[in-house]
């Protein structure tokens, strides 16, 4: 591809902006700088969050920028799911003050971050231990604010293709009685109930009240922060069972993504995934993902890793903008 380049790599969420400075090297290999986080909430804006790192980079910023952002990629606006700012991408080049950008999919971006880390940057969570397949379809999803899914299909040529999609808003399917309840308390407050309305960080809220209720149990108010620590750290019993029923719940919705995109391999990502990695593995999440009737045996032989890499937003902005505009396709 000749000499290597400099880009900025942002990832937005429902929470946080993240934004790097990040180099593609002449053999297409990419190195990611300190990340700046920025709260969403306190900008206005994309244009005002991006005024805002280039003023903490001194005020110059590389030529290309590659952004993941949590929402549809949309030709003439895009809207996230979950936080308020709007981006139009035909103007982003001149707005920004670049001549090169890509815009994808933040799970999109964790998709080419999985493509392209090595298998060191893995842990085994689920099925047989051994490495992601070299062909074939890999699922990848990540509880966080909201449920991100998307894959990517390994060709024979060692190339890659990545596919974006919505599969976290695909309609909940509850599997014993306590989901059943779990179901009742949000279809209460919402016509349709989603995957993410019950796998994503702040679902851990309803579960554990709907747990509480179960038992007749008043508790307290808390946050999912709140819940999470108290859950992680075994100071509450109630917390701790909706985190274990929150890995169960993980676990159904993971192996009914894999059966849809016909996956060969299947990648759990997000730092709320990486953070109870050790509560995953010693839950019902394996038994889980294989309880799928007459392909039981399938499941058993589909490996499910969590990926490690820091920032895999960054990481697969910066792989799907060297893909577009440098003709990297390599994993």
């Amino acid at each position: 591809m000749g000499k290597s380049m400099d880009i900025v790599a942002v990832d937005i969420g429902g929470t946080h902006a993240r934004f790097a400075i990040a180099t593609i090297a002449s053999d297409g290999g990419i190195t990611l700088g300190e990340p700046t986080t920025l709260h969403t909430e306190d900008h206005a804006s994309f244009q005002t969050a991006w005024e805002d790192y280039r003023e903490r980079m001194g005020g110059n910023l590389p030529d290309g920028v590659a952004i993941a952002v949590a929402g549809p990629v949309k030709p003439d606006v895009i809207r996230f799911t979950n936080n308020p700012w709007i981006i139009r991408p035909p103007l982003i080049e001149s707005k920004l003050g670049c001549s090169k950008s890509v815009i994808v999919n933040d799970f999109e971006a964790v998709a080419h971050a999985a493509a392209r880390a090595p298998a060191d940057e893995f842990v085994h969570l689920a099925g047989p231990d051994q490495d992601l397949p070299s062909r074939g379809t890999i699922s990848v999803l990540g509880p966080g604010t909201g449920l991100g899914v998307a894959y990517f299909y390994r060709r024979p040529d060692d190339t890659y293709r990545v596919q974006a999609t919505e599969g976290g808003h695909g309609d909940y399917a509850p599997v014993d009685a306590i989901e059943d309840a779990i179901l009742a308390r949000l279809r209460a407050r919402h016509t349709r109930v989603s995957d993410e309305r019950v796998v994503s960080g702040p679902a851990i809220v309803d579960i554990y009240h709907a747990l509480a209720a179960m038992e007749g149990r008043a508790v307290k108010d808390a946050s999912d922060i709140e819940i999470w620590t108290a859950g992680t750290d075994g100071s509450d019993s109630l917390a701790a069972a909706a985190v274990d029923r929150f890995c169960l719940a993980l676990g159904s919705v993971a192996g009914n993504i894999a059966l849809i995109q016909g996956a060969t391999g299947v990648v759990i990502a997000g730092g709320l995934g990486y953070r109870i990695r050790d509560t995953i593995t010693a839950s019902g999440f394996a038994s889980r993902f294989t309880a799928k009737g007459r392909f039981a045996g399938l499941m058993a032989n589909i490996p499910v890793k969590l990926i490690t890499h820091p920032q895999p937003g960054l990481l697969g902005a910066v792989a799907a903008f060297a893909q577009e505009h440098l003709g990297e396709t390599s994993a």
